[in-house]
């Protein structure tokens, strides 16, 4: 097998063929290597490549197969993680200026757990600035989306979109507070996963919003975002906001079988009244869900009220969470900051207490509207987005009013999640026409907290009946 048949191979293939030994873990990490050399210049997915560090955990998985030590699916296997979680000896940068220089002692608790599982950390990936808006807010540039490079993979964890549908990567984590695992893989043609919060620890993870922050997979099929949660999955008691339940084998919850399911399909996102959802994203989300139907699933329309709402509730929390965080910087290095994040952080600081106290109250019934539907449905299925991925305008040096009232309002298709912490899950359900790009689009699917086997069994059911998981973007060939 070639280094460009190593590279295509999903994670989860790949995991199989270094267990049979028809592939080296230093073969694997070898033809990574080489593509990040030879297509990242261009796409910008990485702020640090870990070659040699790679290199030697190659070559001591390798030995250990050899010797019979073999961990389980992700042993040998590359794996980059978004650049705002800690990484011993190695920079963590969260794409900003002020933490450039910025290197860790210890690994974050998800990295420990991938380097016990036998994974392979090949690099630290590319974000928004402090995880926070636009891709061209990193300090290091903005990564581009392999489908199109003048468009952007999404926010904040632009570079795990980016390098995974590139790849550059056989899986990767990022970090979702408002959306920013389910937006990059929407917009990359990718299956992200936001668990439970609270499923999986934020130990050495530089905050965004402390109530919001989740860390999972950003995958290209269900079955390694399956593999690649189950390393990281679990309680941890550095994470006293972590919650000590049974981890599956979610591996195995991928039976294809969701005949009798309850799918509830949201009638304020598919058939928004304030969003704006285009209508190539809406007939593929309803295409996708008679697909569900077809497969034996029992679907129905059910109501969400305060769905649209979201996305506005979302970001008056997290604004206010955010500047909390190491508020000194905003006074001290206010002109490190790029100039979307100083203003995003400065008008924070003037968002009124009894605002935020109210964004709080709606918060409870946002969650109690979704509870209660989970109560009747199994999952929940809607658009991840309202637009397949937007031209990023490098020119725009601070965002328009117009703009920022924008992405406001489309958090509400991913905000209900947020605010409820239930788990939820983008997968691609199409693409737009040749003449409108071959962009990918994106039907979410939301579940019970700590069912996350569930979500990832109805994704794996619907990816096993389509083949769109069969296109490579056009930078990735």
């Amino acid at each position: 097998m070639d280094a460009n048949e190593i590279a295509l191979l999903s994670a989860t293939e790949l995991g199989a063929a270094i267990k049979a030994k028809q592939v080296s873990p230093v073969e694997a990490v070898e033809a990574y290597l080489e593509r990040i050399e030879r297509l990242d210049p261009t796409i910008n997915s990485y702020i640090t490549v870990m070659v040699e560090e790679a290199r030697a955990e190659a070559k001591q998985a390798e030995s250990d197969i050899q010797a019979g030590n073999y961990k389980g699916p992700m042993h040998g296997v590359p794996i980059a993680v978004k650049d705002q979680i800690y990484t011993k000896s190695v920079r963590t940068t969260d794409a900003s200026k002020i933490r450039a220089d910025f290197v860790p002692d210890e690994d974050a608790t998800v990295v420990a757990n991938l380097k016990q599982a036998g994974a392979i950390l090949i690099g630290k990936l590319n974000m928004s600035e402090f995880a926070h808006g636009e891709p061209q807010s990193s300090h290091f540039g903005p990564a581009r989306n392999p489908w199109d490079l003048t468009r952007s993979p999404g926010v904040s964890s632009t570079g795990s979109g980016a390098a995974t549908a590139a790849r550059l990567c056989a899986t990767s984590l990022g970090e979702d507070t408002g959306g920013s695992i389910r937006g990059p893989a929407a917009n990359c043609g990718l299956v992200g996963l936001r668990p439970t919060w609270g499923r999986v620890s934020r130990y050495g993870v530089d905050g965004a919003g402390w109530s919001f922050d989740t860390i999972g997979p950003v995958s290209r099929t269900a079955s390694d975002a399956a593999i690649t949660i189950g390393c990281i999955a679990g309680y941890d008691p550095k994470d006293p906001y972590t919650h000590d339940v049974p981890v599956p084998d979610y591996l195995a919850a991928l039976t294809g079988d969701i005949k009798g399911l309850k799918v509830g399909v949201v009638q304020e996102l598919i058939d928004p009244v304030e969003l704006d959802l285009a209508p190539a994203m809406r007939q593929s989300v309803l295409n996708a869900v008679e697909v569900l139907a077809e497969l034996g699933a029992e679907v129905r329309q059910v109501s969400m009220p305060l769905a649209e709402k979201t996305g506005y509730v979302t970001r008056a929390i997290t604004h206010v969470d955010r500047v909390n965080i190491h508020p000194e910087w905003l006074r001290e290095r206010p002109e490190d900051y790029h100039p979307n994040t100083r203003v995003h952080f400065t008008t924070a600081n003037l968002i009124p207490g009894q605002v935020y106290l109210k964004a709080q109250k709606l918060r409870t019934m946002v969650r109690e509207q979704v509870l209660g539907l989970l109560e009747e449905v199994d999952v929940l299925v809607q658009p991840t987005s309202g637009h397949p991925a937007n031209v990023i305008n490098l020119e725009q040096k601070v965002e328009s009013q117009a703009g920022a009232k924008a992405a406001l309002a489309a958090g509400g298709f991913r905000g209900p999640y947020s605010l409820s912490g239930a788990p939820a899950l983008s997968i691609l359900c199409g693409f737009t026409s040749e003449g409108d790009g071959g962009l990918p689009l994106a039907m979410q699917i939301a579940g019970r907290p700590f069912d996350e086997a569930t979500v990832l069994r109805v994704a794996h059911a619907y990816e096993q009946a389509t083949d769109w998981t069969k296109r490579v973007p056009p930078a990735a060939l």
